[in-house]
């Protein structure tokens, strides 16, 4: 259906569009978090990491050009292509002036092979000059905003200490989309209080809206955050494989045929994770969900 998948993945879609594989470097900018400094808070997401959900990036202290050039290394291991997407992850990656903001984008996009750009941040963190200076760069990369929505469930969002609510969501994808600028949507499986139900009431809720890309992540219990310590005191239930890949394909059901899911599972570091473990064997868990939607005889969309 999208190659050797029965859903859109990322993969498929830059191939589409690029004709070869294109390999996304993750960049940490240097930047912090509106949730951390104090100015809407300061511990973060409860399941937020020191590293800002940038486990998997490079030393921030090191130049973008270089940042790049160690992470194409790494993933020339793997594939064998000149293409790139310089991708900002750590922390709230438009929270910073603009002149500093085009600065650090401006760099990633000289890198050799450069083809586009991906952020992560929040809607809070997007006003009209910051969504202006993505309009222009759109107008010769291929870019897309990544926005950590999570879930729509007002009492899930405060647990999580999301810290904005979903009307700034909603305004800023309106803004981002009369622009024609792609986004992306963060959601979380297994938050605790939230049923299989009331998450895929986030999926449904998305797949109406004008959005271009989803991400599912595992709800990852990980070292020196406060949702481990909320884990030890609580020991509220983490997914079992089973139940995980059985929730992720009824969501896949439901989105859309051209949405593209950028991922169906999230990555922990090992030394930091304290559950689920068996999240650690990434390859076993991607399997299982193409070998349930086959055993279903199902794919995207197929509810929508």
């Amino acid at each position: 259906m999208f190659e050797n998948k029965r859903y859109r993945t990322l993969n498929f879609e830059l191939r589409k569009i690029f004709g070869k594989k294109v390999m996304k470097l993750s960049l940490d900018g240097g930047f912090t978090c509106p949730n951390r400094d104090g100015s809407i808070g300061t511990e973060g997401c409860i399941f937020c990491s020191e590293k800002g959900s940038g486990e998997f990036t490079e030393d921030c202290n090191l130049s973008i050009i270089e940042q790049m050039k160690r992470q194409k290394e790494i993933l020339n291991k793997k594939w064998d292509t000149n293409l790139v997407i310089p991708y900002f992850q750590s922390f709230t990656s438009t929270y910073d002036s603009v002149n500093n903001l085009k600065g650090k984008y401006e760099e990633a996009l000289s890198f050799e092979g450069a083809v586009g750009l991906a952020v992560a941040t929040r809607p809070d963190c997007l006003e009209d000059e910051k969504i202006e200076l993505f309009s222009q760069i759109n107008q010769e990369k291929y870019v897309w905003i990544e926005l950590g929505l999570q879930t729509i469930h007002k009492k899930s969002s405060q647990f999580i200490r999301r810290g904005y609510p979903l009307e700034t969501f909603e305004e800023t994808l309106e803004k981002l989309n009369r622009k024609n600028i792609k986004t992306v949507v963060h959601l979380i499986v297994g938050l605790p209080g939230e049923s299989k139900a009331d998450f895929l009431d986030t999926v449904k809720y998305i797949s109406r809206k004008n959005i271009w890309g989803v991400k599912f992540h595992l709800l990852h219990v990980l070292k020196n955050t406060d949702l481990e310590n909320y884990y030890n005191k609580t020991k509220f239930p983490l997914l079992e494989k089973n139940e995980y890949i059985n929730i992720i394909c009824d969501a896949v059901e439901l989105l859309p045929e051209k949405m593209v899911v950028h991922r169906v599972t999230g990555d922990g570091k090992k030394s930091d994770l304290i559950g689920p473990k068996w999240s650690l064997d990434k390859l076993r868990v991607l399997s299982g969900i193409d070998m349930e939607l086959k055993k279903r005889d199902s794919y995207q969309g197929k509810y929508y």
